[in-house]
């Protein structure tokens, strides 16, 4: 039996419901990512408070390129990926753990897969690399890279998988191009790399 298909589609202003369904907060009025803490830079992130995040995304999912792509099974949002030039995410732009390699115009990156619960291990977090992959290039990105974690298939904590594992990546035909300086959930991170 073959895995479900699910459709990829951008995280543009008339999706921004979808959005909030993958990003928001379970008890309103709590502070969460909002795929933001890693795009911007920390100064503007601490100003944001709980309010003002909503709003953050909607302005960027209104922007020509939309800040990720969303995942849906049938008409159900089921997963969201941040997906955007390497030069736009500033936890990777300007980490000095996170080496850079080649031309930042040209290489994107995938930084966040988000699947929701009871749909995980049904090949959505797959679903959205693919679907990124597509977005970016037809967005222009010559590559486009991951920073996940190497897990060597160890069982890692949910909430801090955010950043994908090796075996994902490399499902998606990406390799590992270096080591990074950086860890999540205490795991070491590469950069992986597909195209370029």
């Amino acid at each position: 039996m073959s895995a479900p298909a699910f459709r990829i589609e951008p995280a543009s202003a008339d999706r921004f419901d979808d959005v909030s369904t993958m990003l928001a907060p379970r008890r309103p009025g709590t502070t969460a990512c909002w795929c933001l803490s890693h795009r911007i830079d920390p100064a503007v992130n601490r100003e944001l408070g709980p309010d003002q995040r909503p709003g953050y995304m909607r302005r960027l999912c209104r922007q020509p390129v939309a800040p990720g792509v969303l995942a849906y099974d049938v008409d159900e949002v089921v997963g969201w990926a941040g997906v955007a030039p390497r030069v736009e995410v500033y936890s990777v732009a300007c980490n000095s753990r996170i080496p850079k390699i080649g031309d930042d115009l040209a290489i994107w990156s995938i930084w966040c897969l988000k699947v929701r619960a009871g749909h995980r291990g049904r090949g959505v977090a797959r679903a959205l690399i693919d679907g990124a992959v597509r977005f970016a290039r037809e967005h222009g990105a010559a590559a486009v890279e991951g920073y996940p974690v190497d897990n060597d298939g160890k069982k890692i904590d949910t909430m801090l998988a955010f950043v994908g594992t090796r075996s994902l990546f490399e499902s998606a035909g990406f390799v590992k191009i270096a080591d990074t300086g950086s860890t999540a959930a205490g795991v070491p991170r590469i950069v992986m790399r597909l195209g370029g």
